[in-house]
């Protein structure tokens, strides 16, 4: 029998991988799990509290928005704007922060110099604010969305990356890799990038959450996909006219937003602590 991977002995990976696993798997059968069509509008039953509420319909478990839309059935749907942007987002942006961060920390001299001055430069904008700039320049929709998160947050994986590499490259059995004649491709790819790997898993795990938050904000202020496809973001802009009447259409995306985002940063953690090997040795001693 196979001894179980350390990482999955930790709880919170197990928890992290629980919550993100129920999230992927409302968004892969939305059709089947939503209650009623997230677009279909019923006027005659407008701010309809939750079902267990006084008040409230059975149709609509969480109760319904301004227009009649049934607040669960778009929170559903809303999952699969959010995953999607979190996962593609997110690889994009570790491709490209990752391939640049081994070219600096392998090579360094000017290589590495110009690098990291871009990586400055770029961080010196806000990160939203940088977002929303990309957006009015790119214009609304998914594909947008998602390149302007890579174009922001590939300094993430860069700058954190380069300092590995830079530690990595100092290591005696890359030395040897080096006298043996092996190419810098063989070099980086086989020695180097296998002892970066378990940062870079991590760091992707917690931009998952961040681009989850960005997409959030960028469909509040209605510069995400189009407003006929469900997001949490557009839901909490919605809710803020009838926050007082029904309060429960704003709680319920933040909710969505919030667990998600805990789902991927315990994750995260979870897999820093099981998978390098240093802070496993320094929790030990």
């Amino acid at each position: 029998m196979r001894a179980t991977p350390a990482w999955l002995k930790s709880g919170r990976v197990v928890l992290g991988l629980t919550i993100i696993l129920f999230i992927v798997l409302c968004a892969i059968f939305a059709p089947y799990l939503a209650p009623n069509d997230p677009s279909e509008q019923n006027l005659i039953a407008m701010l309809l509290p939750p079902a267990w509420a006084e008040g409230g319909d059975p149709m609509f478990p969480l109760g319904t928005d301004s227009l009649g839309r049934c607040v669960l059935s778009r929170m559903i749907f809303g999952a699969r704007i959010a995953l999607t942007v979190a996962v593609v987002a997110s690889l994009g942006a570790m491709s490209l922060g990752a391939i640049l961060a081994h070219v600096a920390g392998y090579f360094g001299d000017w290589i590495d110099w110009f690098i990291g001055r871009v990586v400055d430069v770029w961080l010196s904008f806000p990160p939203v604010i940088l977002s929303l700039i990309l957006m009015v320049g790119l214009g609304t929709g998914l594909q947008n969305v998602i390149l302007a998160i890579v174009l922001v947050d590939w300094t993430r994986f860069c700058r954190v990356l380069r300092s590995e590499v830079l530690v990595v490259t100092r290591k005696d059995y890359v030395a040897a890799a080096r006298l043996l004649g092996f190419s810098h491709w063989r070099t980086v790819t086989r020695e180097i990038v296998p002892a970066t790997l378990p940062l870079l898993i991590t760091l992707m795990s917690l931009e998952m959450g961040v681009a989850v938050i960005v997409e959030a904000i960028l469909s509040f202020v209605g510069m995400s996909v189009g407003s006929e496809i469900p997001t949490w973001g557009q839901m909490i802009a919605d809710a803020r006219q009838n926050i007082y009447q029904a309060p429960w259409n704003l709680v319920c995306p933040i909710l969505a937003i919030f667990i998600t985002v805990f789902g991927f940063n315990v994750l995260g953690d979870g897999l820093r602590r099981t998978l390098d090997t240093r802070l496993s040795q320094t929790e030990r001693a």
